[in-house]
């Protein structure tokens, strides 16, 4: 059921709108599919590129499980209390949704922080992008996630001026419905770079 549904619309104007935001739900699922297959496609690459380190290290010696699983709990728990914002707009308490999505974004933040921090330490080990075509694939594959976190947090912010200044108005809901089909994309995506990415990677 979508945000757009979950009222009755009594009015001809109201159902319009109603039926609108359907169809931006319905753009939006279908730019998440074709988001999936940039991801696909990316995953590909990084499997075919793991033993291409040509000499330099490989993810056994360079990646932390302690910090991939840290980066991995933010993320869940981010799409938890992101729940928690769309349960609260349900019910219509302005408030509760603020507080969750402020909640939301610190975690997200949280994330990127832990990724920016494990970037700098691989550069900085002169592991960076241009020393393999593994850690080219790598750094493209978790850093176009992280690009993704980065304009969903950017969008959190912006949806909480939303609400605060408008309410939980139809059209605003409607935008905390795709953003949270966003935000879970996210969260799916991380899942499947974690177990394709880190873990095959320390054991």
């Amino acid at each position: 059921m979508s945000v757009a549904t979950m009222s009755a619309p009594s009015s001809p104007r109201e159902r319009e709108e109603a039926e609108t935001h359907e169809q931006r739900a319905l753009g939006f699922w279908l730019y998440l599919m074709g988001d999936a297959v940039i991801f696909a496609l990316l995953f590909a690459t990084y499997a075919i590129m793991i033993p291409g380190t040509a000499g330099g290290p490989t993810g056994r010696q360079l990646f932390s499980l302690n910090n991939a699983a840290l980066e991995t709990l933010l993320l869940l728990v981010s799409s938890t209390t992101f729940g928690f914002a769309s349960l609260a707009s349900r019910a219509g308490k302005r408030g509760a949704v603020l507080g969750w999505l402020a909640v939301t974004f610190l975690l997200g933040a949280g994330f990127i922080f832990l990724e920016v921090r494990e970037f700098t330490g691989l550069i900085a080990r002169d592991a960076g992008p241009d020393r393999s075509g593994f850690l080219s694939a790598f750094f493209t594959l978790v850093g176009t996630h992280g690009f993704h976190v980065s304009m969903g947090l950017l969008w959190i912010l912006i949806l909480s001026a939303q609400v605060a200044i408008k309410g939980l108005t139809l059209p605003v809901t409607s935008r905390l419905f795709r953003l949270g089909l966003f935000w879970h994309f996210l969260d799916i995506a991380w899942v499947g770079i974690f177990s394709v990415v880190y873990l095959p990677g320390l054991l």
